[in-house]
């Protein structure tokens, strides 16, 4: 469809919008609207957190505040309005608001993928007599809720695999844990934590880290914190199980392990995922004993959208060579470290040619860092490359 450069300018706006609620709206999309009237906008709004009005709500609620009638007005939103009531849906359809408002067009950027909606907002506002345009700034407006299209198209998380490293691909010095980059670059990382639903480690890291994954140095929600760990091998006493949140940490292990160990974790409030033996494909060292495609399904049972992957080498190699990654942020830090533990294995690459390639990419300078990001070149999802 041909839209003006106004229609344009009114969406991009919504956007931006949408952006303010980031890491606050889970498991619900981002989502940011307009109402515009005689070439101006008379309310805007945005969904601010999870339970709360949806954009629609709120700009339509912005205008009436400022004495402005919707009566004949453009709607300008991110995300196909909402058409369905659900005893776990906390808000009413936008649908019908819109309808009563007395709207006249709806502009949209993103048909909803969620099977609940899926055109079925569209049609509710045709029938009633609205007119609809859908596919505006589409590309970009699906990069912001890139998770949730995700989890709708592919049944998993949106998987982000963040690795600190050195110059020479290293992530930690043999027989060591230590920090490779610096207080900039951790702030970013604490809030990449907090703009996903949960952060995986393996057992390797959880051991020689014993990390809190929790967010500190901004302020933001805390997202879940998943561990891999197949034969329930950690001690008891890492931070991870002594957190006051004990039930934002979940341990996923195999079927085999001990069922002492597994009741000692759940004492201390802490969740266990059990999965079926599985000796995997993929000859990795250590392989694990479940596949990550069983992982992420069992995550995305949990209403999980979006999964951070902080390490280690090994799980950086397992989602690599089973392809369940959708973005790859490497800060590399100013030191060699030679001899040590490599970021990613081997992932049975014999030609540059069929090296894994990244699309969308940024190059930023953090600290003393480099951040090098990327979507998957073969994505399912948003790509503009």
């Amino acid at each position: 469809m041909n839209f003006s450069e106004f229609d344009r300018k009114c969406m991009s706006r919504a956007i931006s919008l949408a952006k303010r609620g980031m890491g606050k709206t889970s498991p619900n999309p981002l989502v940011g609207a307009l109402v515009v009237k005689n070439n101006s906008i008379i309310g805007e709004g945005w969904h601010k957190q999870y339970g709360g009005r949806h954009a629609e709500k709120e700009a339509l609620y912005a205008a009436l505040a400022a004495g402005k009638s919707p009566v004949g007005a453009d709607l300008y939103c991110t995300l196909e309005p909402c058409c369905f009531t659900a005893p776990d849906k906390n808000q009413p359809p936008c649908t019908k608001l819109i309808i009563n408002s007395g709207i006249r067009r709806v502009f949209i950027a993103n048909i909803d993928p969620n099977p609940k909606v899926k055109g079925r907002g569209i049609r509710a506002l045709e029938k009633a007599g609205l007119k609809v345009r859908a596919g505006l700034l589409a590309s970009a407006a699906e990069k912001l809720n890139e998770a949730y299209f995700t989890y709708h198209r592919l049944g998993r998380p949106f998987v982000s695999l963040k690795i600190a490293q050195s110059i020479d691909g290293r992530i930690a010095a043999s027989g060591e844990s230590s920090q490779i980059t610096d207080d900039a670059a951790r702030r970013l990382v604490h809030r990449m934590r907090s703009c996903h639903d949960a952060v995986l480690i393996g057992r390797g890291t959880a051991l020689a880290d014993n990390p809190q994954l929790t967010v500190r140095q901004l302020k933001g929600n805390n997202p879940l914190r998943v561990v891999l760990d197949s034969k329930l091998s950690l001690p008891v006493s890492l931070r991870l199980f002594s957190l006051p949140d004990p039930e934002k940490t979940i341990v996923i292990c195999s079927d085999k392990a001990a069922p002492d160990k597994i009741a000692a974790l759940q004492n201390k409030g802490i969740r266990i995922i059990t999965l079926p033996h599985d000796h995997c494909s993929l000859p990795l060292t250590p392989c694990p004993l479940f596949s990550l495609q069983t992982v992420l399904s069992a995550l995305a049972e949990l209403g999980i959208r979006s999964v951070l992957v902080e390490g280690g080498g090994a799980v950086f190699t397992s989602f690599l060579r089973e392809g369940l990654w959708d973005r790859l942020s490497v800060f590399i830090a100013p030191i060699v470290i030679g001899e040590g533990v490599s970021a990613v294995g081997d992932l049975r690459i014999t030609a540059v040619s069929n090296a894994l390639r990244l699309c969308n990419v940024s190059i930023k300078r953090i600290g003393d860092q480099v951040l090098i990001e990327g979507n998957r070149e073969d994505g399912n999802v948003y790509r503009d490359c």
